[in-house]
This record gives structure tokens, C-alpha cells and sequence, in this order.
């Protein structure tokens, strides 16, 4: 496939070699739903953000770049890395380079964000489990799969980084990377919170097994701190995190069946919103009266 060929999802499958723009720019006619999508439906987003996120595609931000390109070394693909060797990036020249890398679709890095990239890949290959998860031709990278959710009949679709291939074991064990400030358990319990991981596990087994890929897949988390010494650990959201990414996955897709049906994409509240001031205000308040 090459960016000059349209590229428009027929029907239900997984893809391969679906450059990323046109991945995120939503190739399946009528529109489809993704995992960052149904997040950003439900609260504390809303479908009238959704919408226009939708619509008015963000352009790429600086702060994404390290994560692209470690995502570009650990996987063995994505977008083209180019650095520029200038120590100020405010003038005109490196300006215009950076531009003009980033609409041909690379990722423009000083030399010093390179060797970090460069430093986390290798450190993830020395951490047994991970480095065996993304063992070269075990799996497909950056795959992208597109269903039609049995329930709703919604059209979906996902990005993988890593679609292992299927084999005779009970389990497919799915992985996905992640650079992030901390990798340690404790802290990636607020951060799988936060950031929707949980949900976004259950988007891509559905996807898996609406594809009849293989009945049983576990997605687990390859979170890689993006500091020195850049510590690793691979986790899997328990059972309770699970049916509660299901659940808020399934109202999503409700809810955009009804905004697609009804063309009527709400903001936060149609009503007077009743607001409570934080508890540690209402508490505060409790203890004075009590003096």
C-alpha cells in the first residue's frame, strides 16, 4: 500500500501496512468508532467534543514525538525519524526543516531525544518478558483491525502495536506499548485510570474476537518510563479494571449509535448543572462550625 492510493475499508478485517494518517483520519465509510473515541464520548469528556475533535483533526505537538519514536525503534515501524543537528530549533531554517518533516509524515528529533529513544529500545530488550512479547516475527506491528460490534452493530476499528499471531495455546497474549513517567505498579494504577487503558484492553480484544482471531485474547500493557535508567513493567488490568472497561465500552458505543442516529452531539449538561464544592471544603466547613 502507498499514500497515493485511496484507501477505503469495504468490509471487517485486519489490515496491514495502513500508513497512519489515513488509519486516523477513519477510512471506513459512514465512519467508524476507535478506542480513543469512545473514550473522549464519555464523561468527563462528551460526544460535542468528540465531534469536533473529529472534525477539526489536532496537528502533531512536540510532545508526542519521544513516544512516537520509541513506539517507531521498539516496533520496527511507523513513522520516519529525522534529526536535525542544530542546537536551536527557533529559527527560520530549522523551522522550515521541521515542517517540512512533519508533512511528509516523519518525526523531527534532536540528537539528544534520538540517543534517548535509542537508550529506551535497548533497554526493553533487555526485559525477559517484554523482549519476548515483541519477539521479531512473532506478530504484526501497528496492524489495524475493523469490525462491526455484534450488540450495536457500530462499526469499530483499532490500531495494534503488536498483533501477535495466532497459535494453538488457550490465550493470545496481545501486547501494547507504552512510555509514561513511571512504571511502577503503584503509579500505574492511577495512570491505567486516567489515561482509559483498561477500556482501551477491551476494545482491542472485542475487536480480536468480532474477528474471529482467536476466542481467547489478554491485552497487557509494555509501560516504559521515558527517564533514565527507563525501568519496564508489563502489566495486565485485574478483573474488576476489565468489566469496568467493558461496561463504560459498551455505553459508548450506545451512545454514539444514538448521536449518529440523531445527528444531536450534547455538551456536558442540556440542564442547570448542580455543582458541590470540593469535600475538603465541605469538611473544612463541618470542623469550624464544630469549634
Amino acid at each position: 500500500m502507498t499514500d497515493q492510493q485511496p484507501f477505503v475499508v469495504e468490509r471487517p478485517g485486519v489490515y496491514l501496512g495502513v500508513p497512519d494518517h489515513v488509519y486516523h483520519a477513519d477510512p471506513v465509510p459512514g465512519g467508524s468508532l476507535s478506542s480513543t473515541g469512545a473514550r473522549e464520548l464519555l464523561p468527563p469528556s462528551c460526544p460535542a467534543r468528540f465531534r469536533h475533535r473529529r472534525d477539526n483533526p489536532q496537528p502533531p505537538k512536540k510532545v508526542f514525538d519521544l513516544g512516537h519514536a520509541a513506539h517507531h525503534l521498539v516496533l520496527g515501524t511507523g513513522p520516519k525519524l529525522e534529526v536535525i543537528e542544530r542546537d536551536r530549533w527557533d529559527t527560520n531554517e530549522v523551522k522550515a526543516k521541521v515542517k517540512a518533516i512533519r508533512e511528509a509524515g516523519g518525526v523531527p528529533l534532536k540528537r539528544a531525544e534520538m540517543e534517548t529513544v535509542e537508550a529506551m529500545a535497548a533497554k526493553l530488550r533487555e526485559h525477559p518478558r517484554a523482549a519476548e512479547l515483541l519477539q521479531p516475527g512473532s506478530g504484526d506491528p501497528e496492524a489495524s483491525l475493523f469490525w462491526i460490534d455484534p450488540e450495536t452493530r457500530v462499526k469499530c476499528r483499532a490500531r495494534i502495536d503488536w498483533l501477535t499471531r495466532a497459535v494453538d495455546v488457550p490465550r493470545l497474549i496481545v501486547p501494547d506499548y507504552k512510555t509514561c513517567r513511571s512504571a511502577a505498579p503503584d503509579d500505574l494504577q492511577k495512570t491505567i485510570a486516567e489515561h482509559g487503558w483498561h477500556q482501551q484492553a477491551d476494545w482491542y480484544e472485542g475487536g480480536i474476537k468480532a474477528l474471529g482471531l482467536h476466542p481467547e485474547p489478554v491485552v497487557v500493557f509494555i509501560a516504559q518510563e521515558k527517564e533514565p535508567p527507563y525501568l519496564v513493567t508489563v502489566a495486565q488490568p485485574d478483573s474488576m479494571a476489565r468489566r469496568i472497561g467493558a461496561h463504560l465500552n459498551r455505553d459508548a458505543r450506545h451512545l454514539y449509535r444514538e448521536c449518529t442516529a440523531s445527528g444531536r452531539w450534547p455538551g456536558y449538561a442540556d440542564d442547570v448543572a448542580m455543582i458541590s464544592l470540593p469535600g475538603w471544603v465541605e469538611r473544612q466547613y463541618e470542623m469550624e462550625l464544630s469549634l
